[in-house]
């Protein structure tokens, strides 16, 4: 049996389309996976038996992440509305930090600038270009240019809140494509699910993945260490204790940053909301 090597570019149910060099098969999995408790991700890099179509070995991955569950990602478009779903820093940060632990670079885009006003949006402005001055790229959808220069060379998830924009967002991107939008729901102030499976989607040079959206995230696998880490800007302030989580000590560098504005008091309070989180065991 000579084994060949593919990229899983789509997942529905038990079947995987593995992308060879200009071909895709579909494929099953060994049972060996299950009882090792493997599970393939789409982006995973295999070897299959392509006359048996069956998937035998899952390479090393470079990332994974969980929610959306992909791997060898090398940039994520982190897509967030300015409304319907509303703008939230909370789910903001947790997709950031979720990126920072797994080494893949994001760029956030927002959407629906459109449905504020423009007093709420400069309001909203002040919050971004905080995220733009720690160091995170902040894209509009209506950047198109910018956005592909972004997506070139490189294998990008589109995650964020349903409803965000993310398959509109692709649609516009790229023409022919015809993702299934749904409408917002206005009772529930969020989007309803139309992505319900994980595919890349490649167009010359670009690979994107189009993934189900959600409203929550945990970082059930992660560290309270490893989450303080990912904040970014804690590290151009280090702080006097050794291990200090930033949380009581008077003379934490960190709450006094907070204190004379240099860290932004959102973040910060997000940072704390995730650490009890954690105390409460809610993961």
């Amino acid at each position: 049996m000579m084994k060949v090597k593919g990229q899983i570019i789509k997942n529905i149910s038990d079947s995987y389309d593995v992308l060879l060099d200009k071909e895709i098969v579909t494929c099953k999995c060994r049972g060996i996976f299950r009882l090792d408790k493997q599970t393939p991700l789409v982006g995973d890099f295999v070897l299959i038996d392509k006359d048996k179509k069956i998937i035998e070995e899952i390479l090393p991955r470079i990332n994974s992440i969980i929610r959306p569950n992909v791997s060898n990602i090398t940039k994520a478009m982190v897509v967030t509305s300015f409304k319907n779903p509303d703008f939230s820093t909370n789910l903001l940060d947790k997709l950031l930090i979720e990126l920072e632990i797994n080494k893949i670079k994001p760029v956030i885009l927002m959407t629906k600038k459109d449905l504020i006003d423009n007093n709420t949006y400069l309001n909203y402005k002040k919050i971004l270009d905080y995220y733009e001055k720690i160091g995170y790229k902040v894209l509009y959808n209506n950047e198109l240019t910018k956005i592909k220069n972004e997506l070139k060379n490189n294998v990008t998830v589109f995650m964020g809140q349903t409803g965000s924009g993310k398959s509109t967002m692709l649609n516009i991107l790229f023409k022919d494509l015809d993702l299934k939008v749904g409408d917002v729901s206005l009772a529930l102030g969020r989007g309803k699910h139309t992505t319900r499976h994980v595919e890349i989607i490649i167009k010359n040079d670009i690979k994107v993945l189009d993934t189900p959206g959600f409203s929550a995230l945990s970082f059930l696998n992660y560290t309270k260490e490893l989450v303080r880490d990912s904040f970014i800007e804690f590290k151009k302030y280090p702080c006097p204790f050794k291990d200090c989580m930033h949380i009581k000590e008077s003379e934490c560098n960190i709450i006094k940053e907070v204190k004379k504005g240099n860290i932004l008091e959102s973040r910060y309070n997000n940072y704390k909301d995730f650490l009890e989180e954690f105390n409460m065991k809610r993961w």
